[in-house]
């Protein structure tokens, strides 16, 4: 099954990655398409300043070239610009660490300096955490697409709601079970047997309700309502007959 049936376009997650993956590329077709404006060398190790940044001719071609691919992603689809903007992302990274070995040297062929280093590593850790955001984690919630695909789920819109909602209750409940066997075991941690506690006093408090409504539903009196805590309330007790005088 394919991720885009996953992720559609109307999902947050698609419509982050491709806002992000579009927004980033323009700004580096903009950057390119200034560098080839400027007519500077293809390979001079010596750059031009562009917006800041020291750009030549090789480094204005692959801007432009990677700035198409990530707007070109974007309008691909979510799952695509999620997987190329991670991937471009940890090449920038890489990137600037190669280039900060090569500033001054005659292998600076993107003439880079300082400010580029700076650039390439801060851009490509925004850029990996644009691509793995909310798919790489280890508290992922249960309707997660990605989740789901690396299970081998179905996707959310075909699932019942009633069954997503049994998911939601039993990820909520598995603390309190796991607190519950602790406390069985007799080794539990003070927030467990606080979690314990607290749950047991809520469902008394909801028994003694639903006993007292029961019982003024009934229209039982008062007196009777008090006895609502009794379990076997409700079972009034066979009268006793008593036994017949013989007749003289």
């Amino acid at each position: 099954m394919r991720m885009d049936r996953y992720l559609p376009p109307d999902h947050p997650l698609s419509r982050f990655y491709r806002v992000g993956a579009a927004i980033f590329g323009a700004c580096l077709l903009a950057f390119g398409v200034l560098g080839l404006a400027n007519q500077v060398p293809l390979f001079t190790t010596r750059g031009i300043d562009i917006l800041g940044l020291s750009s030549n001719g090789l480094l204005a071609v692959v801007s432009v070239v990677v700035g198409a691919i990530l707007v070109g992603a974007a309008a691909w689809g979510g799952p695509v610009a999620s997987t190329t903007t991670a991937a471009i992302g940890v090449l920038f990274f890489l990137s600037g660490l190669i280039n900060l070995g090569l500033l001054d040297t005659p292998w600076n062929l993107f003439a880079f300096k300082l400010q580029n280093v700076v650039f390439s590593l801060v851009a490509g850790m925004l850029l990996m955490f644009l691509g793995f955001y909310g798919r790489v984690s280890g508290g992922l919630p249960e309707d997660n697409p990605y989740k789901r695909y690396r299970h081998h789920e179905p996707p959310a819109e075909d699932v019942p709601e009633q069954r997503l909602a049994d998911e939601r209750r039993i990820a909520e409940l598995e603390p309190l079970c796991e607190a519950e066997v602790a406390v069985a075991e007799g080794h539990p941690t003070p927030q467990q047997d606080r979690l314990v506690r607290s749950a047991a006093w809520r469902h008394l408090q909801e028994e003694r309700r639903r006993a007292y409504q029961h019982y003024l539903d009934a229209g039982r009196t008062p007196e009777q309502q008090i006895s609502a805590q009794n379990l076997w309330a409700d079972f009034e007790p066979p009268k006793q007959q008593r036994p017949e005088k013989p007749e003289p």
